[in-house]
């Protein structure tokens, strides 16, 4: 399916509540649109201004995708939308709107996609003879609890029939809309089926209003970690991503408060800058953090062997050389001082059922 981008809609430069400063065109894109403001229709950054999300209900013909990347945790993963109106900058699944005829850029966090049939799918294929429980990540690609989870409640509906079946699974948010399926999620994790993750980034909210503006704010993802935790919910923090000269000072800080708040495991991850994710975060870091930028990017290509980004599956989630290595000394050392543990806590496939019955309200 693709889309016409509104790439040429508007012209470079933030968008209020946005990640990205521009709107490029992704990587099949064949031409590529420049905007010239000639006045007629007022001054374009006070349409920025107004940047509206849209959501587009869409069909899945799956929703239980299996996971083969021997680097990035459970063997399946369910994402009930694409996009994510999060807005993160460094997001990894930008360039997966390219596919669509979208920009990677604005239209990544304003231009969203809803399988508005994930709970049916999902009741069908976990009713399949063949099929065989193993601890899926919900969220693994974009947010599942984004903004528009409110509303649309998916994620909520997917829930239950996990929670039904005694399908074990993982989420990771950077959302504290997670508080809402405590009810859900306590039930599942007192059988050993249910586990979280708040990605905290940064604590100051300077950074994170610019880096990931429609996330929670930083305070009340610690705050969601303690009320997960003290409703008996396994709960972890994702020290992610790691960005040098911008917040990795904070790496400790991040770990202590999370540990603090009741997290029991943790993971860290190295900035990543896939496709068009390195000229988005240049443009960025140019517009929010000049005088950082050029600091920023050298450091970054000193742990991707001189390049913005490498792929390989050994090394990219934390990079290499001197500045990698110290990273991943001061996590495990901060890691062994708090108590937690680098693994996701073991969920217990075994006690699957098939689904049975009528199927579940969303409500």
């Amino acid at each position: 399916m693709a889309l016409k981008s509104t790439a040429n809609d508007f012209d470079r430069g933030a968008a209020k509540g946005r990640g990205a400063v521009d709107n490029r065109e992704g990587r099949y894109e064949k031409l590529q649109v420049q905007v010239e403001d000639d006045g007629w229709y007022g001054d374009v950054g006070e349409e920025q201004g107004r940047l509206a999300t849209t959501l587009t209900e869409e069909s899945a013909r799956s929703i239980v995708q299996r996971n083969d990347s021997p680097d990035s945790g459970p063997d399946a993963t369910i994402n009930p939308y694409r996009g994510c109106e999060h807005g993160c900058i460094y997001c990894y699944a930008r360039p997966s709107h390219s596919y669509l005829g979208l920009s990677p850029g604005l239209d990544f966090e304003t231009r969203l996609f809803a399988k508005g049939n994930a709970v049916e799918v999902l009741r069908g294929e976990l009713s399949r003879p063949g099929y065989r429980p193993v601890p899926v990540m919900l969220g693994a690609n974009t947010d599942a609890y984004q903004p528009v989870e409110r509303r649309r409640r998916l994620t909520r509906g997917i829930l239950q029939v996990l929670a039904e079946t005694r399908h074990p699974v993982h989420i990771v948010t950077k959302n504290a809309l997670v508080e809402r399926d405590i009810d859900l999620l306590a039930d599942m994790a007192a059988e050993g089926l249910a586990s979280v993750s708040l990605s905290i980034t940064t604590l100051d909210t300077d950074i994170s209003r610019y880096m990931e503006p429609r996330a929670s704010a930083p305070a009340r993802r610690v705050e969601a970690i303690r009320r997960l935790a003290d409703a008996g919910v396994p709960v972890g923090v994702n020290v992610a991503p790691v960005v040098p000269f911008l917040t990795d000072d904070e790496l400790e800080t991040i770990l202590s408060s999370a540990a603090e708040a009741g997290a029991r495991h943790a993971a860290w991850v190295l900035l990543r800058l896939p496709w068009e994710v390195a000229p988005l975060f240049r443009d960025w870091l140019q517009e929010r953090f000049p005088l950082k930028a050029a600091h920023v990017m050298s450091r970054m290509q000193q742990m991707r062997g001189g390049r913005d980004y490498d792929s390989d599956f050994s090394t990219r989630m934390r990079g290499t050389g001197p500045y990698a290595q110290l990273a991943a000394r001061r996590f495990d050392r901060a890691c062994a001082r708090l108590g937690l543990s680098r693994e996701f806590p073991p969920l217990d496939p075994g006690k699957f059922r098939r689904p049975s019955g009528p199927q579940l309200t969303l409500f």
